[in-house]
């Protein structure tokens, strides 16, 4: 093989930050290099995350220089790519006793690989490199041939290692993420699931405080009309970003399913498009409405979704901000439906960096709280259950398959209050308006 291909050790970014109680500590330059990862220090002397899970007591000064011999096994490529070109040493369906040819092989390989959103595959692909480091790391290395099939003292060991260092949801991702490189590469599982289950909800119940995200407040309407006057509607740019932010929120979508990750990644055949958008009357009351059929969505990666939106009172109409958006950028109707025309006159898909660094600018010049993507559907939620609009209603909507956002009834006491008074105000729409496990 190329040694070109082969992976070689290389310093991972200083995004990750050391755990320890103040969160503010970031690390310095000087790193200690092993096998395709490097352990950054902190100025003030603390290790990182990696050195932890080896050894709570290790100490700085005990970290000697080791790298790892490069392994054939992991080509350099994407996180994505990883699931499918980090092999384990042996494979499922080839090998010796095999029928299959090499290219049967890879065509059942890049089938399974595919199950997985891209999203979800950079997560997991992020979690083999830290159990690969982990395995290079331990005195002796574990060998290859341990890690797939991986059995229940290595996994456990690994998820036990990482509880108290990482978030209870990234130790959970990181365990699927090695369930999912077994089932690509049509190797068994034989995890006990009492036994990774029990190491899941200790690592949850054992994040450090500093890494629990704070609770996502909604966005309300009087927020979206506090923000619309520091956006500058003659400018591309805030016109995209106005109309994105207020479809988000009244359709009651995922903010990712109306921006691209990055400008270079737009794809028609998976990111809104002006085409995808219809208005016109529907129903026998003869109400406009405007729907935007979502190419792909995280539940519906293949067939998409539908979600629509009505015309709204005041600064933070929909409509209103979308026909100022086409009118100003004029997109095609193959282009990103919120696309701005740059300086050079060039339509630019609206990306998610662009959108969140526009919107958190106008959060300053506010003076409101901070601003996050998910808390646009969390808003439109709570918006249309406070105008009283039936729980089944809301729930289609917002394109949920069971009742798990029943939790936002539970958090928050608006939507409870008129219901628990000593005369209910909404006694005789309960029965529509509640979902019947909550009756």
């Amino acid at each position: 093989m190329p040694s070109s291909l082969m992976l070689r050790p290389q310093t991972v970014q200083n995004t990750v930050q050391s755990w320890t109680e103040d969160s503010r500590v970031t690390p310095t330059a000087t790193t200690t290099t092993l096998s395709r990862v490097s352990v950054p220090r902190t100025h003030s002397g603390r290790i990182s995350r990696l050195n932890l899970m080896l050894s709570p007591a290790f100490l700085p000064q005990q970290v000697e220089d080791v790298s790892s011999p490069v392994s054939p096994l992991r080509l350099i490529c994407p996180l994505e790519d990883r699931l499918r070109l980090w092999r384990p040493l042996v494979q499922g369906i080839s090998g010796e006793g095999s029928h299959l040819s090499k290219a049967e092989v890879d065509r059942v390989f890049n089938v399974l690989s595919a199950s997985w959103q891209t999203s979800t595959k950079r997560t997991y692909g992020a979690g083999l490199l830290l159990f690969h480091s982990f395995c290079d790391r331990k005195s002796p290395p574990i060998p290859e041939a341990s890690r797939a099939p991986i059995g229940a003292p290595l996994l456990l060991d690994f998820l036990t290692a990482c509880a108290g260092v990482y978030a209870g949801t990234t130790v959970k991702n990181y365990a699927y993420g090695l369930k999912a490189w077994h089932t690509v590469h049509a190797l068994a599982w034989t995890i006990s699931d009492d036994q990774l289950n029990a190491a899941l909800s200790a690592a949850e119940k054992m994040t450090p405080s500093v890494l629990r995200r704070p609770e996502r407040a909604p966005v309300t309407v009087v927020y979206l009309t506090q923000l619309a006057p520091h956006f500058d509607m003659t400018v591309p740019l805030d016109c995209a970003v106005f109309a994105c932010l207020t479809t988000v929120f009244w359709s009651l979508s995922r903010l990712g399913e109306f921006v691209v990750p990055a400008v270079k990644s737009f794809d028609p055949g998976v990111h809104v498009k002006v085409r995808d958008m219809q208005r016109g009357a529907v129903s026998r009351l003869n109400l406009c409405v405007t729907t935007f059929h979502l190419p792909s969505t995280k539940t519906a990666p293949v067939t998409g979704e539908s979600v629509q939106w009505s015309r709204q009172e005041g600064a933070a109409d929909p409509e209103q901000a979308m026909a100022r958006h086409l009118r100003v950028n004029n997109p095609g109707l193959d282009d990103h439906l919120f696309g701005w025309r740059s300086p050079k006159g060039h339509i630019t898909p609206l990306s998610r960096t662009s959108f969140l660094r526009r919107v958190n600018s106008a959060v300053t010049a506010a003076g409101v709280d901070c601003f996050q993507g998910h808390s646009l559907r969390i808003g439109g939620v709570l918006e249309f259950l406070l105008r009283g609009v039936p729980f089944d209603v809301v729930k289609t909507m917002g394109r949920w398959s069971s009742d798990a956002f029943s939790l936002y009834l539970r958090k928050h006491a608006a939507i409870l209050a008129p219901y628990i008074q000593d005369v209910p105000v909404l006694e005789p729409f309960t029965r529509i308006a509640m979902p019947q496990r909550l009756r």
